[in-house]
């Protein structure tokens, strides 16, 4: 490995997918976001456009420009893209109330939009987050939408809807906090369990690892990886960030925080996970200075990349662990 390496070009040689969440209007606005987009990671997530928020103005219409401006920009720079995400309790469209909806009624209308959106993407998305975070903090199903509606057969047919339209592209489940082996993954294993025993399509398991005040144990993400390869699914860490505890940081935040990204592409390339995605691209940028009960209680600097899209400590960790 050369210091002049990219992260992209040492990720190519290790046939490993590093990806990161991408904005559609920093891309179209910031050159050096761009750049970087394109120079340092061979894999892209929409980190909104995809969402049915961003995609439904209104009942009968789909926008798409953004999606779009995204997956071209993949397609013409040689990235893969992952949709993300079909089927979520958060970021519906504002005009989208439920009660004025039966449950046929909902059914209908998540088939409809799975369908348009995976339909569109056929050619171009190989990799779909069809549901995400369906599970609840204390480990049961959340009660959203779509869960009253359906009960937990809307994961069922979630992923049938998907897979009827691209029988190729690979379904994943999603979620949040369940990246090491703890109650959370426990009930998202055993929910993934019963999806398989009921011949339910699904491929694989992102895990988000967003480390967020309490980091996980690196080698307990590492057994949590292999209890759900175990079952014949595929698993990849779909969007990591890095934080400590706002006014908690230590002196050496960066080197830490280095570390850990480190640590866990370890764990990742130990495991045969090949995959990571970082959310986001840059500190400017992070979601977690975009809310404020996160940007109060978290530091705003959990990226590999810092406010000036400079490299941090973290990215040379990154760059090192690919090239061992």
């Amino acid at each position: 490995m050369s210091n002049q390496d990219s992260l992209r070009e040492v990720a190519d040689g290790r046939a490993f997918d590093l990806g990161t969440a991408v904005d559609a209007a920093a891309l179209r606005d910031d050159v050096s976001y761009r750049d970087t987009v394109r120079t340092e990671f061979n894999a892209l997530t929409p980190e909104n456009a995809l969402k049915m928020g961003p995609l439904r103005p209104s009942l009968n219409t789909y926008d798409f420009t953004d999606a779009d401006a995204l997956v071209n920009f993949a397609r013409a720079n040689d990235m893969t893209v992952r949709g993300h995400t079909l089927v979520w309790h958060n970021q519906t469209p504002e005009w989208f109330q439920p009660w004025d909806y039966t449950d046929d009624q909902l059914r209908r209308f998540l088939r409809e939009h799975v369908q348009t959106v995976v339909g569109r993407y056929r050619r171009s998305v190989g990799t779909w987050d069809v549901v995400n975070e369906a599970v609840a903090d204390d480990g049961t199903m959340r009660e959203t939408v779509w869960y009253d509606a359906m009960g937990e057969q809307y994961l069922d047919r979630a992923f049938e809807w998907a897979n009827e339209v691209n029988p190729d592209a690979d379904l994943y489940y999603n979620d949040y906090g369940a990246d090491a082996v703890n109650e959370k993954s426990d009930a998202v294993y055993d929910l993934v369990e019963r999806l398989l025993d009921r011949g339910v399509p699904l491929d694989g398991v992102g895990l988000q690892l967003h480390a967020l005040g309490e980091w996980p144990d690196p080698d307990s993400v590492a057994e949590n990886v292999r209890r759900f390869q175990a079952l014949g699914l595929d698993v990849q860490v779909t969007e990591m960030d890095v934080a400590f505890p706002a006014g908690e940081e230590p002196d050496d935040a960066l080197e830490r925080q280095a570390e850990f990204y480190g640590d866990v592409l370890d764990a990742c390339l130990d495991t045969g996970v090949d995959t990571l995605v970082t959310w986001g691209v840059d500190d400017a940028r992070s979601w977690i200075r975009s809310f404020r009960d996160f940007s109060e209680r978290y530091t705003g600097d959990p990226l590999l990349f810092d406010e000036r899209n400079r490299p941090k400590p973290a990215y040379r960790a990154v760059r090192e662990a690919l090239s061992t």
